[in-house]
C-alpha cells in the first residue's frame, strides 16, 4: 500500500467566501477563503473514512475531512498512481487498470481496501458507486457506514419509473409520461404517439445527461431508443427506459435538500442548471434570476415532501423542469452530492461535504428552515478538456503541458484534481475543474467569473474557456433570458468563438504588433547586432503587414517609453504593457481599459496564437518587404473532407455500419463512436460509394484518425 502525505496541496482547495456576510471566514493575508468549521471538537465522528472516487471531486471531500481531523484514504487506478487525490491523501490503495470497470467500480477491489486500511466509513462522491445499493449494502453488512442515504432511498429515486410514481403518491409535480418499461422501438413510437411529440426517451437508471435523447417524430424515436439503451447498458448496466412528454423551452432548476436520520429536513434554496450542452450541465448558478419567493417555497417544500417520503437522510438534489409560467415538474432525485454543490456552499455558508459526515454518523441537523440565507450570488463554469467548436464539446485527451489557476483574485474558488503535468485520458470524465465566483450581487460574480476565465492558463489540451467566456458575457445570459435550449438557439451553426466587431478587431491587431514589437526589441537588446530580425528595431516607428482571418491590415506603430501608439483598421489605439514575455499572462492596457492576453506561441515566421476575450486567435506579422515577398509563396492545398471521415474525438469504436462497395446517401450513419460513455452517431458528407474501411468495432482511435473513405 503506498501512503502520502503532502499538505501543501489543501492549499490549491481552499474555499472561500471573501468578505461574504455568511459563516466563511477569510484567511488571514490571502485572497483565498476557507469554511467555517461548524462541527464542535467534542463531537465525535470518524478517524478515517475512505473516498471511493478520483479527481476534483476525491480532493473536495479529503479537504473538509483534513478539517475535522478524519484520516482519508484514496483508492486509484494504475494510471492515477500520481494523481493529485493519491498525493492528497493519507493513505492510497490501487484498486485496478484503467478501465473503471476494473478500478472505481470494481467494488470487491474497493472492499478489499477498506479492509486493508481499516477506513470505518466510505464518501463516494459522485458518479461510479455514489448510487449503487448494492455497494452500499456490502458496507453495511461489513460494518462501513456509507456516508450517504439508505439502501431503500437509493433504490426508490435511483429508478427513474419508481421515483416518478412516489413523487406523485408525495403530491410532488411530475411531467406527463409512460411509467412503465418500454421494451421495444416499435412500442417507443406507439406510447410517443400517444403522449404526443416531442417526448423524452431517457434511461430508467440514468443521470449526467447519458441515456438521453429527444425525440419531435417516429423515425427519431426509433433512433432515440436504440441509442439511449446502448449508452445506459454502457453507463449503467442497465438498458431500461421511459418516455415522457418534452417540456419545451423549459429551465432546469433543482433544489439542494438536506435532511437527517431524525425525520428532519431542509431545503437550501435552488440552483439554475439551464445552461447545458447534450443535456449535461456547463454553467450553473445560485440562486435563480427566475424563481419568485413562492416559487422558490413551493419548490422547496415538494423537495422535502419527496425526501420525506424515502426517509430521506444526506444532501441530496431534487430536479425540476420549470416552464415559462413557473409551473415546475419534478424530472429526478440524485441521491449524492451534485458536482454544483459549490454554489450552494457560497450562498449559505454551509459546508455541505460536513453535514453529509455528520448526518453519517447519526447527528441532527444542527440547522432549521429559517436558519437557511440567501446570502450574494455564485456561478460555477466547468471547465472541461474539451473541443467546445465540435458540437459544443467533444472530448480532447492529452498532458497538462502548463497549468495555472486563477487562485489570486478574491471571491474565486477552483475544485480540481489535477495538476501541470497531470494527463487528462480517455478513460474518465474530461473535467479539469470547478471554477466558482461568489459576489454580493450577480453583476459582480459576473464580472469576477470573466476576470477568473481570462486569467485560467491551460495548455497541452483543447478546453472549453472561449464557450464558457461568451456565455457568461452574452447579453441574453446576463439578462436572464436562458434555459435548457440556450447554447442551440443562440449558435444554431454552432459555436464560432469570439466574433470581432471593428473595435475589437483594431484592440487585437495593436495588442499583437506592440507584443511583436516588444519580442523583437528584446531580442535585439540580449542578442545584440548577432540577432537577425524580421523588421527594423532601431526607430521608434515600424510599418506592419497583420494577417488575421485570411485578411491582411496594415499596421503602423510607434513608440514611447512603455505606450505603443498604433494606426490599424481605420483608427488610433493606444496599448500599454510592460510584460514579463516568459510568462503565460500579459496584461495591457488598451485604450485605457484593462485587458488579459494570453500568448501560446510565437515563432521565427512571424505567427503568433494569442487568446484575446477567452478565443484563440491567430495572426502573422510582417514587415512590409516579407509581405511582398510572402505572395510568392504557393498556397497549401486544404484536405477534401467530403470524401473522407475522420473521427471527431478520441474514442471507441462502438459499430460500423458500412464496407466497401456499399453506397451511402448523405447524412446515413457510417459508424459509431463512444467517448466518454456518451455514443456519437457519424455520417456521410454526400451520397457516394464507400471505398475503403480503415476501423473495426472495439477499436480505440484518436482524433483526427481517418475512419472510411469515400470514392
Amino acid at each position: 500500500m503506498a501512503v502520502y502525505r503532502q499538505a501543501v496541496f489543501l492549499d490549491r482547495l481552499l474555499f472561500a467566501v471573501k468578505s461574504a456576510p455568511c459563516q466563511a471566514r477569510c484567511c488571514a493575508g490571502t485572497h483565498r477563503p476557507q469554511y467555517s468549521t461548524t462541527t464542535s471538537p467534542n463531537e465525535k465522528t470518524f478517524e478515517k473514512i475512505l473516498i471511493a472516487n478520483r479527481g476534483e471531486i476525491a480532493c473536495r471531500v479529503m479537504k473538509t475531512c483534513k478539517k475535522m481531523g478524519i484520516q482519508t484514504v484514496a483508492v486509484h487506478s494504475d494510471v492515477d498512481s500520481s494523481a493529485v487525490h493519491v498525493k492528497m491523501a493519507d493513505e492510497a490503495v490501487c484498486v485496478g487498470p484503467a478501465p473503471t470497470g476494473k478500478s472505481y467500480l470494481n467494488m470487491e477491489a474497493i472492499m478489499e481496501a477498506i479492509r486493508q486500511t481499516g477506513a470505518q466509513a466510505v464518501h463516494p462522491g459522485y458518479g461510479f458507486l455514489s448510487e449503487n445499493k448494492e455497494f452500499a449494502k456490502r458496507l453495511a453488512a461489513e460494518g462501513v457506514t456509507f456516508i450517504g442515504p439508505d439502501t431503500h432511498a437509493i433504490q426508490a429515486m435511483g429508478d427513474k419509473i419508481e421515483s416518478k410514481l412516489i413523487a406523485k403518491a408525495a403530491k410532488v409535480n411530475t411531467i406527463p409520461g409512460f411509467d412503465g418499461v418500454v421494451k421495444t422501438a416499435e412500442e417507443a413510437v406507439k406510447i410517443a404517439q400517444e403522449i404526443g411529440y416531442p417526448v423524452m426517451i431517457k434511461a430508467s437508471a440514468g443521470g449526467g445527461g447519458k441515456g438521453m435523447r429527444i425525440a419531435w417524430n417516429d423515425e427519431e424515436t426509433r433512433e432515440g431508443f436504440r441509442f439511449s439503451s446502448q449508452e445506459a447498458a454502457s453507463s449503467f448496466g442497465d438498458d431500461r427506459l421511459l418516455i415522457e412528454k418534452y417540456i419545451d423551452n423549459p429551465r432546469h432548476i433543482e433544489i439542494q435538500v438536506l435532511a437527517d436520520k431524525h425525520g428532519n429536513a431542509l431545503w437550501l434554496n435552488e440552483r439554475e442548471c439551464s445552461i447545458q450542452r447534450r443535456n449535461q450541465k456547463v454553467v450553473e448558478e445560485a440562486p435563480s434570476t427566475f424563481l419568485d419567493p413562492d416559487t422558490r417555497r413551493a419548490m422547496g417544500e415538494q423537495a422535502v415532501q419527496l425526501a420525506k417520503a424515502v426517509k430521506y437522510s444526506s444532501a441530496g438534489t431534487v430536479e425540476f423542469l420549470v416552464d415559462s409560467q413557473k409551473n415546475f415538474y419534478f424530472l429526478e432525485m440524485n441521491t449524492r452530492l451534485q458536482v454544483e454543490h459549490p454554489i450552494t456552499e457560497c450562498i449559505t455558508g454551509l459546508d455541505l461535504v460536513e453535514q453529509m459526515i455528520r448526518v453519517a454518523k447519526g447527528y441532527r441537523l444542527q440547522h432549521q428552515q429559517k436558519d437557511i440565507p440567501i446570502n450574494g450570488w455564485a456561478i460555477e463554469s466547468r471547465v472541461y478538456a474539451e473541443d467546445p467548436y465540435k458540437s459544443f464539446g467533444l472530448p480532447s485527451i492529452g498532458r497538462l503541458s502548463e497549468y495555472q489557476e486563477p487562485l489570486d483574485l478574491s471571491n474565486v474558488r477552483v475544485d480540481s484534481g489535477i495538476e501541470e503535468g497531470s494527463d487528462i485520458s480517455i478513460y474518465y470524465d474530461p473535467m479539469i475543474s470547478k471554477l466558482v465566483t461568489y459576489g454580493s450581487t450577480r453583476a459582480e460574480a459576473l464580472s469576477r467569473m470573466e476576470d477568473a476565465l481570462d486569467h485560467y492558463v491551460i495548455r497541452g489540451v483543447t478546453h472549453n474557456i472561449p464557450l464558457l467566456r461568451e456565455i457568461i458575457t452574452h447579453p441574453r445570459f446576463i439578462s436572464g433570458d436562458i434555459s435548457t435550449n440556450f447554447l442551440p438557439e443562440v449558435y444554431p451553426d454552432g459555436f464560432k468563438g469570439h466574433q470581432l466587431d471593428a473595435e475589437s478587431c483594431r484592440e487585437l491587431l495593436a495588442s499583437a504588433a506592440a507584443l511583436y514589437i516588444t519580442a523583437q526589441l528584446r531580442s535585439r537588446n540580449i542578442l545584440g547586432p548577432l540577432r537577425v530580425s524580421s523588421a527594423p528595431v532601431e526607430s521608434g516607428y515600424w510599418e506592419l503587414c497583420v494577417e488575421l482571418g485570411g485578411e491582411r491590415h496594415q499596421v503602423d506603430i510607434t513608440k514611447s517609453g512603455d505606450v505603443y501608439t498604433v494606426e490599424a483598421g481605420g483608427g488610433t489605439v493606444e496599448v500599454c504593457g510592460q510584460w514579463n514575455l516568459a510568462s503565460p499572462l500579459l496584461p495591457v492596457s488598451v485604450n485605457g481599459a484593462d485587458r488579459m492576453l494570453q500568448c501560446l506561441s510565437r515563432d521565427a515566421s512571424g505567427t503568433i496564437v494569442l487568446q484575446y476575450m477567452g478565443t484563440l486567435f491567430k495572426l502573422r506579422i510582417l514587415s512590409q518587404r516579407a509581405a511582398e515577398l510572402d505572395s510568392y509563396m504557393p498556397e497549401k492545398v486544404s484536405e477534401d473532407t467530403s470524401s473522407i471521415l475522420r473521427s471527431p474525438m478520441p474514442g471507441t469504436v462502438v459499430a460500423v455500419s458500412v464496407k466497401p462497395g456499399d453506397t451511402v446517401a448523405e447524412g446515413q450513419e457510417i459508424c459509431v463512436i463512444e467517448a466518454m460513455k456518451m455514443q456519437n452517431s457519424l455520417t456521410a458528407a454526400r451520397q457516394a460509394k464507400v471505398k475503403s474501411v480503415h476501423c473495426n468495432a472495439g477499436e480505440t482511435v484518436g482524433e483526427g484518425d481517418l475512419l472510411v473513405e469515400l470514392e
